[in-house]
């Protein structure tokens, strides 16, 4: 199955290709206007908005330029919106993942994330439990303060775990679909699978179909890895980008897809070859 063919079955095609929303010095309006739409749709989980849910407040002080990006997907997470969103209506473990997908655009790798995060917000409440991933190291490498934040599950980048790709899959289910909108909206899709430290099959849409190569591994066979070079993780650059394509065994290819983050690669796909 070639890339660009399982992202479509996958639901993840308009990631692909497209590149990061970013404000730059030289912003137009149209520029701060794409990124205030795309901050909404990633922060609030695709989840439509009633024109008096938006914050417009933080939205003229972003066009005017009195606070960045990271100011502002910090102001929608801390609003009134997204607590009756996703903080009163969920459980705690379903709340976290989200935070995760929503801010670092990835889900939780293990529990010991889980863990911390919980008690931090017993500990220190709801303001320290959002700022902990927009003040994170992690979101600063991944996003800086200019980047709207995005899903980077569907390829490796440096210091993320490979098990992160499965488990995207368990919190994001189409381009289209929102996350309150989907079946079992507010129940934990991670609870298991992050407690037993395991990694699910990848299925595709309603048809109960794991996505063969990617998900579980088949021992004697061959994988293809296809690589981006020359963009640093979570920029965009202008520099040329260079395709680069490998075939590992399966046996090989942890070891090689560490290879590949060291050196600064983006994983684009793997598939069987």
């Amino acid at each position: 199955m070639s890339s660009l063919t399982a992202a479509q079955r996958l639901g993840y095609e308009p990631y692909v290709s497209a590149n990061p929303v970013e404000l730059r010095g030289t912003r137009t309006a149209e520029d701060v206007e794409a990124v205030i739409r795309a901050a909404y749709r990633q922060v609030m989980g695709n989840e439509h908005l009633m024109s008096s849910e938006r914050l417009t407040s933080a939205e003229s002080l972003l066009r005017n330029g009195s606070i960045s990006v990271q100011d502002f997907i910090r102001a929608l997470a801390l609003s009134e919106v997204y607590r009756n969103k996703f903080f009163y209506t969920q459980p705690q473990n379903r709340f976290i993942e989200l935070n995760y997908k929503h801010l670092l655009g990835r889900a939780p790798y293990d529990q010991s994330e889980i863990a911390f995060h919980t008690d931090l917000y017993t500990q220190e409440g709801y303001e320290a439990e959002i700022n902990s991933y927009i003040d994170s190291a992690e979101y600063q490498e991944s996003f800086g303060d200019s980047i709207v934040p995005y899903y980077r599950g569907f390829s490796t980048q440096r210091n993320q775990k490979t098990v992160g790709f499965s488990r995207i899959f368990q919190l994001y289910r189409g381009y289209a679909s929102s996350d309150r909108a989907s079946g079992n909206g507010t129940k934990s899709k991670l609870v298991r699978e992050v407690a037993q430290n395991i990694a699910t099959p990848v299925y595709i849409g309603e048809t109960g179909e794991a996505l063969s190569g990617v998900s579980g591994g088949d021992r004697g066979k061959f994988y293809r890895v296809r690589v981006i070079q020359g963009a640093k993780p979570g920029r965009v650059t202008r520099v040329r980008r260079s395709n680069q394509e490998y075939l590992v065994p399966y046996e090989q290819l942890s070891n090689k897809l560490q290879e590949i983050n060291r050196q600064g690669g983006q994983v684009a796909s793997i598939t069987l070859a």
